[in-house]
């Protein structure tokens, strides 16, 4: 019996059966824990669902549930980078879209409602790392405003004459 004579070709260029778009949806990245009280909060991102990120809780020795609905994608753009996508209090989530870069408010079983203003152009106000209030009434957090993106400044922000 003889041996085939090996094929020699440039690297990264052999066939292979599996596409590298196969192994790439196969995996999902977690990301930004958070933990309140016995629940735990994370990020999913899911290369199947075209990437969108999902924040994710369980109880403790529960499944894990799906927080943001379909539609919804719990990213942000902030420095082009994004990072600190969400925050919890109380139970409540509170997450960046990526869609339109605005902040949304989630109590458990409802729809995600919009907190901030819709911005003068998509996604020119961005959102990230917030950081909730214990009452839950006031968010800090990081906002970045486009300057190519921003059409005015409201007034009590405008410089002021010397």
């Amino acid at each position: 019996m003889s041996v085939p004579e090996p094929t020699v070709l440039p690297y990264g260029t052999w066939p292979s059966p599996i596409p590298a778009s196969r192994i790439a949806e196969a995996g999902i990245d977690l990301s930004e824990p958070w933990v309140e009280g016995d629940t735990t909060y994370w990020i999913e991102s899911r290369p199947a669902e075209g990437g969108r990120s999902v924040v994710c809780r369980a109880e403790p020795w529960g499944s894990p549930v799906d927080v943001t609905p379909e539609g919804f994608n719990a990213r942000n753009k902030v420095h082009e980078y994004g990072g600190g996508s969400y925050a919890v209090r109380d139970g409540v989530v509170f997450f960046t879209d990526f869609r339109d870069q605005r902040l949304y408010r989630q109590e458990s079983g409802s729809e995600p409602v919009p907190i901030t203003p819709e911005p003068p152009a998509p996604g020119a106000n961005r959102h990230a790392d917030m950081c909730v209030s214990p009452d839950g009434r006031r968010i800090a957090c990081v906002r970045e405003v486009m300057p190519s993106q921003r059409t005015s400044m409201p007034q009590c922000c405008e410089p002021r004459a010397k």
